[in-house]
């Protein structure tokens, strides 16, 4: 390992966020060294994952601010991951400035940055697993993810978090009923949101029922209310993760099948390195024109001899 990254990496497992900041752009944007300073982590589990999703609108980086405000009276230590839609002209975030957690940028607690989809599905960045790691090597208590907020498909969240909120507002309730197995069933917290808008009880007693035919033998997932402007609702919600995250004490499944997803890419990404496409492209066109042409065929041929 370079010495320079070396370096980089004692820095971040020290709590230096500038290191943290340039070792996740390393990662983030695959530039040189980034694959020497993922082989060197050390894996380290003592920060808890909370995924924080739900529609637009729903309030999640409010949410995420009153968190903050209420575990650093707990001085917990924390880091923010927060995903955004990418701008379609640099795939930058375009909510990079997060202005509603700007009171906390300067706080020595907590680790705030936005990350862009870049076109991953899931309401998550295409790197999210490489950048989470990254962040493990820091002295983090607590790591908040919160994704983009693009419905159903967020169920990539759950492979992620120790812990996921999904967030709804009294705006949602008539489509609650109508919700397929997807974002209810990654839930280890719901939170109505905006509690003190018309239909907030309404939403809150058609969870607090699904939630109760769907538990079964097991241990019903709990709904909160929460005004997280007000800071109503946020003590209790902040116990209720940490509770949750007290009696966890194995890996959920849904996060090892993402693990397993991810490793399947990497094996992909790997082997794919040792395509040259330019001749390939030189091959198939001499191929293509024959009259026996299979391109089944070609392609197993091509990849023997790679």
């Amino acid at each position: 390992m370079r010495t320079d990254l070396k370096q980089l990496q004692e820095q971040i497992r020290a709590g230096n966020f500038l290191a943290l900041a340039r070792g996740i752009t390393i990662v983030e944007n695959e530039l040189d060294g980034y694959e020497s300073l993922l082989l060197h982590l050390h894996e380290n589990r003592r920060a808890r994952f909370i995924g924080i999703t739900g529609p637009p609108g729903a309030g999640k980086s409010t949410l995420v601010n009153a968190l903050l405000h209420q575990w650093l009276k707990e001085n917990k230590k924390i880091a923010v991951i927060a995903v955004d839609p990418s701008s379609p002209f640099n795939y930058g975030a375009l909510l990079g400035d997060r202005i509603r957690m700007s009171e906390y940028y300067t706080n020595p607690n907590i680790f705030i940055r936005s990350l862009a989809t870049r076109g991953a599905l899931g309401g998550l960045s295409g790197k999210i697993i490489e950048i989470t790691d990254i962040v493990k090597e820091a002295p983090f208590d607590l790591v908040l993810v919160e994704t983009v907020g693009v419905g159903q498909s967020e169920v990539e969240i759950a492979g992620l978090a120790d812990c996921t909120i999904v967030t709804l507002v009294p705006e949602a309730g008539d489509e609650v009923q109508t919700l397929k197995a997807g974002i209810m069933e990654i839930a280890n917290i719901f939170v109505v949101n905006k509690a003190d808008r018309d239909g907030a009880e309404g939403l809150y007693r058609n969870l607090r029922m699904l939630t109760h035919e769907k538990a079964g033998m097991e241990s019903e997932t709990p709904v909160l209310k929460t005004i997280a402007t007000e800071n109503y609702g946020i003590e209790l919600l902040g116990k209720e993760i940490l509770n949750f995250l007290e009696k966890q004490e194995t890996i959920p499944e849904k996060r090892l099948q993402l693990l397993t997803e991810k490793c399947w890419r990497l094996i992909q990404e790997q082997r794919m390195k040792k395509i040259d496409q330019k001749k390939m492209v030189h091959e198939l066109a001499l191929a293509a024109v024959q009259n026996d042409f299979n391109l089944y065929a070609f392609t197993r041929s091509f990849l023997a001899q790679s």
